[in-house]
């Protein structure tokens, strides 16, 4: 059964498909296995129990091992007050109760939600880190207004389903690195300062002795850094939030 939930995890150190650096800065990490995780419940209207709570390498939130009654397990995201012994089911007329999952418009307002869906049948793309919770707002009709994280007010499908409970490991947030091995551990590698560098390595590089910056910042290809906006944000979705996230 290990061999169905667990998986090397092969070394791409922020390289893309051709071997090149995309992301600068990666390498070296420890060892590990990449744990699947079942964001999608497949098993439907089978109650499981879970059997096991345990840390993941790969996030920043716990891990919980489901077992169902035909045997098979698999693994979510582990809720703050998820202990082994419980049981959980995906289900439209599931109780609501940490770890269960259902449809939107099956949960009352006021309820904390993580595992969320952007569009029915889509997989579970929302509310998964650490410490982290979703609230339901509204339900109106076939609309569910939801409050995300970060503040946003969004309208999702009545259909959309979503696992309830806030997510475990909350204190994730206040763990401090105290040494550079624990950067190193995770596959940080150290990052040089560009006016250190030499002039072909970075446009803030050269200069004698020791120099500032000398023009608008730039990031090491040239492009501005620092405060000019670079992205295009055009997205259809865009129509169903109904306020914006908080700064």
């Amino acid at each position: 059964m290990k061999s169905k939930l667990l998986k090397i995890k092969k070394k791409r150190s922020g390289r893309d498909s051709q071997g090149h650096v995309s992301v600068r800065h990666r390498g070296g990490e420890h060892k590990r296995f990449i744990r699947l995780i079942d964001s999608q419940r497949s098993k439907l209207d089978i109650v499981a129990k879970v059997t096991d709570i345990q840390y993941d390498p790969n996030r920043t939130v716990d891990i919980a091992c489901l077992t169902y009654v035909d045997g098979t397990k698999n693994y979510i995201l582990a809720t703050v007050n998820m202990k082994i012994g419980d049981k959980v089911v995906y289900s439209v007329t599931a109780p609501i109760k940490e770890g269960n999952k259902l449809p939107l418009g099956q949960i009352p307002v006021g309820m904390a939600i993580h595992n969320l869906e952007f569009r029915p049948g889509s997989k579970a793309q929302l509310v998964k880190s650490a410490g982290s919770a979703a609230y339901i707002q509204s339900i109106d009709d076939q609309k569910v207004t939801v409050k995300l994280p970060s503040g946003e007010l969004r309208l999702f499908s009545a259909l959309c389903t979503a696992t309830i409970g806030q997510l475990s490991n909350a204190d994730h947030s206040n763990q401090k690195l105290t040494k550079a091995g624990d950067s190193r551990h995770r596959g940080i590698r150290p990052s040089v300062r560009g006016v250190a560098q030499n002039p072909h390595s970075h446009p803030h590089g050269g200069g004698e002795g020791r120099s500032s910056i000398g023009m608008n910042p730039k990031t090491p290809w040239g492009k501005p850094a620092m405060g000019k906006k670079t992205r295009k944000r055009k997205n259809k979705s865009n129509r169903l939030i109904v306020k914006h996230r908080t700064k």
